[in-house]
């Protein structure tokens, strides 16, 4: 049984400032909840009851979300990394997939030897940065940057130490990637504290619940088909559903009708092996949510 809320209860979202933003809000609108723009631009409304949010950076999200003034949020694992904070992953969205990579100019590390000196390597990242530079063991100092990393080198920077989806930005400043750091995405995090109240815990988990089914719905789509009653087995067996098969007969005892939820990847072919096991009548449609 659900306990009782109060006003102590009210679950404080953090929702990302910036590119991450956009993806977050359409997730979250697929699991039924909306996010509305507010005057107070930076404290939008929630349809999710006794909730209120707020948009944040995505570093502030994850010291909020350790100190506990948030209790759930999104933000990227290359943040919760890089700040070293102490902080329970609920779901990874797979949203905003990259890599934090290093990046020089072509080929400079194929000549590390004439350089003469040490390495000066910028990023954002300094936690991240001075491990890959202490595992590569490198000689090599340390520059604090504030966005626009990659216009570092060759004047100012030797390496820079970046997130990247494409590379493409890196290639425009005809960087070359040297190494892979992480990789990252956007997950759903909570606070400790809100894990450890009753109420808070109870609907964390919901949102878990609902967001995942979203994420899980997304991979998959709804296969339908008609079955004579000879080839019902082979016809299932081809199905790839998360648990068994739905099938019910058709109408004059004309077969049966077989109904399953496969991944969308496997389409190519799961469709032309059904109709050559003697499927008939196919229909693929799509799915909102999935919920085992």
């Amino acid at each position: 049984m659900s306990q009782e809320i109060t006003d102590n209860d009210t679950l404080r979202l953090a929702l990302p400032k910036g590119r991450m933003q956009d993806a977050v809000i359409v997730l979250l609108a697929d699991a039924g909840i909306r996010v509305t723009p507010t005057a107070r631009g930076y404290r939008p409304a929630v349809s999710l009851p006794d909730c209120e949010a707020k948009i944040l950076k995505h570093q502030n999200i994850v010291e909020m979300l350790e100190l506990g003034s948030r209790d759930v949020g999104f933000a990227g694992a290359d943040w919760v990394e890089e700040l070293g904070v102490e902080v329970v992953e609920l779901l990874d969205t797979g949203l905003d997939p990259v890599s934090v990579v290093a990046a020089a100019p072509r080929g400079l590390f194929d000549r590390l030897d004439e350089i003469g000196r040490p390495l000066v390597v910028a990023s954002e990242y300094e936690t991240l940065t001075r491990a890959w530079i202490a595992q590569r063991g490198l000689d090599a100092e340390f520059v604090q940057s504030f966005g626009a990393t990659e216009v570092f080198p060759p004047e100012d920077a030797d390496v820079i130490v970046d997130n990247t989806a494409t590379g493409s930005t890196l290639r425009a400043n005809d960087l070359e990637i040297v190494d892979t750091v992480i990789t990252s995405s956007t997950r759903l995090y909570a606070s400790p504290q809100a894990m450890e109240n009753g109420v808070k815990r109870e609907r964390i988990e919901d949102l878990r619940l609902l967001l995942g089914s979203v994420l899980d719905a997304r991979r998959r789509v709804m296969v339908e088909v008609n079955a004579p009653e000879d080839r019902l087995e082979e016809v299932v067996s081809l199905l790839p559903c998360m648990r068994e098969a739905t099938v019910a007969p058709l109408f004059g005892n004309s077969g049966y009708a077989v109904k399953a939820a496969v991944l969308r990847d496997e389409l190519p072919k799961i469709i032309p092996a059904i109709k050559a096991a003697g499927g008939s009548d196919v229909v693929v449609t799509s799915i909102s949510q999935i919920v085992p």
